[in-house]
C-alpha cells in the first residue's frame, strides 16, 4: 500500500548527531581544568563562581568515562542535580551584572531626558553658556561613547562560557529517549494510564512532579519516532486531554492532531483517522498535508466499502471503538512476569505457606555464625529460596556504593550466539565489578558470603554492584550458561524456558575454567518505595527488596544440570533507586562442601 499523501511528513525527526572525543578520565578532567585557566583570564565579567563551576565540570568529566546513558542508573543522574543547581547559581549571577547594567543605562537615559528637555527648548539661550557648550562637546565626544561600550558589553560570557563547558556532560537524545521509553515501561508494567502519570499520582513519591502539556507531547513525539503507535496514541490523547482543560502550552493542536491521526492510520483505524484529519482541517483549512491526507483517506474508506462485507475480529470492532491493543513483543511470559510484578499472580498457597520457616542458620556450625548465626527465612520451597537478614550494615552498603558509583557503567548481557557482551533494552542499570583488593569491606562482605553459603569464594566471580535508573529492570533470565551443560535441552515442551532456543548459545564461562554459575548470592542494598521486586514467572514467585537483607537459591542441580525453574528477572523500579549486589558462586571447588547427586534431577 502506497504511503498517504504528505504522510512521509518529515514526520520521523532526524536526532542530532552528537560526537565526542573518546579520553581517559584524567585526561578529560585535565584537560578541562587547562580550559578553566584558559577561560577565566580572557573574561572580565566571569566571576569566581564560575572558576568553581569549571572546577566542577572537570570533577564531573569522571562521569564522561560512562559515556552518557544517565537515564540507565539514578545514582548516576544524581550528579545532573548539582549541574543543574550550579546552572542556575551561574545563570542568577548573570542577571544580576545585566540588572546592575540596565539600572546604569536607566539612570543616564533619565538624565539625558531631563537635560535635552531642558535644551532643547533654548538651544542659542542654552549654549550661550561656555561651561554648557563645553559639556554638550564632551558628553558626544566621551560620554555617549561609553555609554556605547556599556551597552555593547556582553555580560553573559562568564554563563555561556560556563554552559558551554557543562553541555558537554548533558544527557543526549539518547537518553531522553531511554527516559521516554522508561516512562512508558513503567506505565505498561504497572498499568498506569498517561492522566495517572502526568499528575504524579505514584505510591511512595515524597515530591510532587506533574507533566505539562509539552512534556506529554514529548512523550508521544519520542514514541512516534521510535515507531510505537500504541504509545503515540495514548500520549497524544493525554495532550489533547490537558489541552481541552484549558492548560496553557507551546505545543499547538493542530500539531496534536498531525502526529495522533497518522499513529491512529498506522494501528488500522481509518475511520479514526479521517475524522481527526477532518478536525485538524477545521482548525487550519490550510494545511497542506492534512488536506493530501484527507482525499487518501476518503479514497481507502470508499474501497473498503466496496469489498465484500466479512466478520470482523474483536480486535478490528475494538479499534473501530477508539480502544488499542498493546502490540505483542518477544517476551512470551510478559503478562505473567508483569503481573507478578504488581503483586498479582503469586502461587505462594496456604499449603505451601506452611512449609515456610524462618530459623538461626550457622552455616553448618561454621565457628563465626555459631557464635553470631544470621536470621534466614525460606521465601520459596522448592526450588529453595530464603533471606538472610542483616547481612551488610548500612556503614558497609554506603562504603561500597561510594567505591563502585565511579566504576559504573551501562550493564551488559552475552549474545548467546556470538558470546560477544552487549548492551539490550531488557537489561536497564549500570554495574561495576569490586575486587578484595578495592576496600576491606569488600573481602569482609565476600567472606561473610562464604561463610553463609558453605560455598567457596575463591572460583567466584567478583563482587558486583549494581544501579537501577529509569524504570531499570533486568527482563526474565538464566544466571547460569544453558551451553554445553544441558546439551540435551528440546525446543519443544510446556516450560516457559524451552521457548527459547539455545541452539547455538557459546559457552559463557569456558574460559573461566571454574565451570558454570551453580548458586546466586543477591544482596538488597536499599529499600524500593514501589517496584523493582525480584520474580520467578515459573513458579509464581516474587521477592521484594529490602535494605540489608539478602536472597539465595542454587542454579544447578546436584547433578550439574540446569535448574530452569530459576529463570527470574528485576522488575522495573516504579518509585525509589534500588542499588544491589551479588556472588555468583561457580561450581568448581564446591565438588566437597555441595556434592553431586547421583541422578539427573538431584
Amino acid at each position: 500500500m502506497p504511503a498517504p499523501h504528505g504522510l512521509v511528513r518529515g514526520a520521523r525527526s532526524l536526532p542530532r548527531i552528537w560526537t565526542r572525543e573518546t579520553l581517559g578520565c584524567r585526561s578529560r578532567a585535565c584537560e578541562l581544568n587547562h580550559l578553566a585557566m584558559e577561560l577565566a583570564p580572557t573574561l572580565p565579567s566571569v566571576t569566581m563562581k564560575f572558576r568553581v563551576s569549571v572546577l566542577l565540570v572537570a570533577w564531573f568529566g569522571v562521569l564522561g568515562c560512562v559515556q552518557a546513558e544517565f537515564f540507565t542508573s539514578i545514582g548516576h543522574m544524581t550528579d545532573l542535580i548539582y549541574a543543574e543547581k550550579d546552572l542556575v547559581q551561574s545563570l542568577k549571577e548573570y542577571i544580576l551584572v545585566e540588572e546592575a547594567k540596565l539600572s546604569k543605562i536607566k539612570s543616564w537615559a533619565d538624565k539625558m531626558e531631563a537635560l535635552t528637555s531642558k535644551s532643547a527648548a533654548d538651544p542659542e539661550g542654552y549654549l550661550a553658556h561656555p561651561v554648557n557648550a563645553y559639556k554638550l562637546v564632551k558628553r558626544l565626544n566621551t560620554d555617549w561613547p561609553a555609554l556605547e561600550d556599556l551597552v555593547l558589553q556582553d555580560s553573559a560570557a562568564g554563563f555561556i562560557a560556563n554552559f558551554s563547558v557543562q553541555r558537554q556532560f548533558f544527557p543526549t537524545d539518547e537518553d531522553e529517549m531511554g527516559a521516554a521509553k522508561a516512562l512508558m515501561r513503567l506505565q505498561d508494567t504497572y498499568k498506569l494510564d498517561p492522566d495517572t502519570i502526568s499528575k504524579g499520582e505514584l505510591p511512595g513519591t515524597k515530591y510532587q512532579a506533574v507533566l505539562s502539556v509539552d512534556d506529554c507531547f514529548g512523550m508521544g513525539r519520542s514514541a512516534y519516532n521510535d515507531g510505537d503507535y500504541y504509545h503515540t496514541v495514548l500520549w497524544m490523547e493525554q495532550v489533547l486531554k490537558q489541552l481541552d482543560a484549558g492548560e496553557e502550552a507551546t505545543t499547538a493542536k493542530t500539531q496534536v492532531l498531525d502526529y495522533l491521526s497518522y499513529a491512529v492510520f498506522q494501528l488500522g483505524d481509518l475511520h479514526r483517522a479521517l475524522e481527526l484529519t477532518r478536525r485538524l482541517l477545521s482548525l487550519d483549512p490550510s494545511h497542506e498535508r492534512a488536506g493530501g491526507n484527507l482525499r487518501y483517506f476518503e479514497r481507502l474508506l470508499e474501497e473498503e466499502r466496496e469489498k465484500p462485507s466479512s466478520n470482523q475480529t474483536e480486535a478490528e470492532l475494538a479499534t473501530q471503538e477508539g480502544i488499542y491493543e498493546r502490540p505483542v513483543d518477544y517476551l512470551p511470559e510478559r503478562d505473567v512476569y508483569e503481573s507478578l510484578c504488581r503483586g498479582e499472580g503469586v502461587k505462594l498457597t496456604p499449603r505451601r505457606q506452611k512449609r515456610l520457616f524462618c530459623r538461626y542458620h550457622h552455616g553448618n556450625r561454621t565457628p563465626q555464625l555459631l557464635i553470631a548465626p544470621f536470621k534466614e527465612e525460606d521465601e520459596w520451597d522448592s526450588p529453595h529460596i530464603v533471606r538472610y537478614y542483616d547481612v551488610m550494615s548500612d556503614e558497609e552498603i554506603e562504603r561500597i556504593k561510594e567505591i563502585a558509583k565511579p566504576k559504573l557503567a551501562r550493564a551488559t548481557v552475552r549474545d548467546p550466539k556470538t558470546g560477544v557482551l552487549t548492551v539490550a533494552s531488557y537489561r536497564v542499570s549500570k554495574s561495576s565489578w569490586l575486587e578484595e583488593d578495592d576496600d576491606p569491606v569488600v573481602a569482609r562482605v565476600n567472606l561473610r558470603m562464604q561463610h553463609i553459603t558453605g560455598l567457596t569464594v575463591k572460583t567466584a566471580e567478583l563482587l558486583q554492584v549494581a544501579n537501577y535508573g529509569m524504570g531499570g529492570q533486568y527482563e526474565p533470565h538464566f544466571d547460569f550458561s544453558r551451553r554445553p551443560f544441558d546439551s540435551g535441552l528440546k525446543t519443544e515442551g510446556n516450560r516457559v524456558a524451552t521457548f527459547l532456543n539455545y541452539k547455538h548459545e557459546q559457552d559463557a564461562f569456558k574460559r573461566l575454567g571454574t565451570g558454570n554459575r551453580v548458586a546466586t548470592f543477591l544482596n538488597y542494598m536499599s529499600d524500593v518505595e514501589a517496584g523493582g521486586a525480584t520474580v520467578f514467572p515459573d513458579l509464581g514467585a516474587a521477592i521484594w527488596p529490602k535494605k540489608g537483607t539478602a536472597v539465595f537459591w542454587y542454579n544447578l542441580l546436584r547433578s550439574g544440570e540446569g535448574d530452569y525453574r530459576t529463570r527470574h528477572a528485576a522488575c522495573p523500579v516504579l518509585v525509589g533507586c534500588k542499588w544491589v549486589s551479588n556472588k555468583w558462586f561457580h561450581e568448581r571447588g564446591q565438588e566437597f562442601l555441595r556434592p553431586c547427586g547421583s541422578t539427573e534431577v538431584d
